[in-house]
């Protein structure tokens, strides 16, 4: 299991504002700020998203290698799923899949896929499978 992913974005604000209406459908809602000048040196600022007390995707400025990175969200139904593209198309997304069962992995496998203002594929998926109780 992951703890948490960093990603370089090349305008903080505007990944910020992008990641906070494309996140929140997904309850992930908490935000924390990271002054790099409390690390060791050389530690950069962090811009940190997260539920439930953990903060797990942390955003930092510097070079995009866009393509280097494909980031899946875990939803909590296909309304999410839902929810989570639409949002991030109005903030600013672009498509690279719309929602819909991703027959090809599992006909129970339901996803969308965007691209974010970097170039990073972002997925947000729901597999029934693993929710259940």
């Amino acid at each position: 299991m992951l703890d948490h992913v960093f990603i370089s974005v090349s305008d903080l604000g505007r990944s910020i504002a992008f990641y906070t209406a494309a996140l929140a459908p997904l309850g992930i809602v908490d935000r924390v700020d990271y002054d790099g000048a409390d690390g060791p040196p050389g530690h950069p600022d962090l811009k940190g998203f997260g539920c439930g007390g953990r903060i797990f995707f942390w955003l930092r400025e510097g070079v995009v290698e866009g393509r280097a990175a494909h980031i899946g969200f875990v939803a909590d139904g296909r309304a999410e799923v839902n929810a989570a593209y639409d949002a991030a198309m109005a903030a600013g997304a672009t498509d690279n899949g719309s929602p819909a069962a991703r027959l090809h992995y599992d006909p129970r496998y339901y996803a969308a896929n965007v691209l974010d203002p970097d170039g990073y594929s972002l997925e947000f998926v729901y597999k029934d499978w693993q929710h259940r109780s």
